[in-house]
């Protein structure tokens, strides 16, 4: 890929966007897996949907050597728990939702019917007091304008509904793009981008390419543990998000020092294979993509964990998009990590040509 070309088109961020905006909460992803599969149908060979949602496109399907390009589709929301006798509705959460943003935002409440609207409702300031309580799952609640259970059921709201927010994405500045869920929708859009690309240029690779968009790995990388079971890939490349360090109130000690705009962020860990990462690495090197350096403890927390202890050991490597404010509406990730993440992967799937290439002793 040209150094200096661009790597996105409109019609990409066209699709972003309305990707980004798609609600695709956990256990519930199937809209947002259609949109993302739609995009992508032009750039691959064939796919197929797991049993709970997780789609992977192929490129040269009869491949016998299998790699895995991978991202995750779900996003934080909250389950409909207890409505009570005024009709205002407690929650549970569905993921790692936060809960201290949540008064005065505005939701969709996810029925059969249909989006009803609601709001988290707050006491006033001026109510409050001195000894005032903090936001917890206890005391947030939701409105939807009904003075009775009755009311509530009525417009089809019950336990179990899904809950999320209304927040749509913008870019600020430019250069920066920001929304729900880009945890980790921007890396679900990443791959799809490599997929065209491939395609655009007429690369021929060596190897199957499992392009996978998994699901619920906010509640334990559970879509990837299954996805991985049955593609049985010989290498995966995930991508994830991270946080970027540079904002008040984090403590770069405990949360290491990594910088929105500075490139995609390499870890290293017990899961990450030494051999796959240095090909990437290399890979960055070579065609001058900035990259920077995490560290991992005992797990990555991400869906590379999944593919990694499958299978009797997958070499697997996690490619991450710095992030600020993970896990509220405002994500925000910066337009040339995201560009040069694409540009990673992709050069890099140019360097894989076979298995001996992740060999423990080389």
């Amino acid at each position: 890929m040209a150094k200096n070309k661009a790597v996105l088109k409109k019609s990409s961020i066209t699709f972003l966007t309305k990707y980004l905006n798609n609600p695709s909460p956990t256990g519930f992803e199937k809209e947002g897996q259609k949109l993302w599969l739609d995009y992508i149908k032009p750039y691959i060979d064939d796919y197929w949907v797991d049993n709970y949602g997780s789609v992977v496109g192929i490129i040269n399907p009869k491949a016998e050597y299998k790699v895995v390009i991978e991202a995750h589709a779900d996003e934080i929301s909250y389950f409909v728990h207890y409505i009570n006798s005024d009709g205002f509705i407690y929650l549970r959460k569905n993921g790692g939702s936060d809960h201290q943003i949540a008064p005065s935002k505005r939701v969709n409440i996810h029925t059969d019917k249909g989006i009803v609207k609601g709001v988290f409702g707050w006491p006033a300031i001026h109510t409050r007091g001195a000894n005032e309580e903090a936001p917890t799952l206890k005391n947030i609640f939701l409105d939807v304008g009904c003075s009775s259970k009755a009311e509530v059921e009525k417009l089809g709201i019950h336990v179990g509904c899904v809950v999320t927010y209304e927040d749509e994405f913008m870019i600020l500045n430019k250069n920066r793009y920001v929304g729900r869920a880009l945890d980790n929708r921007i890396g679900g859009f990443m791959i799809a981008e490599v997929a065209r690309l491939l395609k655009e240029n007429n690369v021929k690779l060596p190897f199957g390419l499992y392009i996978t968009n998994s699901v619920q790995e906010e509640v334990g990388l559970r879509g990837a543990e299954m996805i991985a079971e049955r593609i049985k890939p010989d290498a995966a490349i995930i991508t994830d998000v991270c946080h970027d360090t540079q904002t008040p109130m984090i403590n770069k000690i405990v949360q290491g020092d990594l910088k929105s705009g500075e490139g995609p962020v390499l870890t290293y860990g017990p899961a990450v294979q030494n051999n796959l990462l240095k090909i990437v690495m290399d890979t960055a090197q070579k065609h001058k993509i900035p990259f920077q350096r995490a560290a991992a403890s005992r797990a990555t927390g991400t869906d590379t964990d999944a593919f990694a202890y499958s299978n009797a050991g997958v070499p697997s490597v996690l490619i991450s998009t710095p992030l600020r404010y993970m896990h509220t509406t405002v994500e925000m990730a910066h337009k040339d990590d995201v560009e040069n993440g694409i540009r990673l992967i992709y050069e890099t799937l140019a360097n894989i040509k076979n298995g001996h290439d992740f060999r423990y002793f080389k």
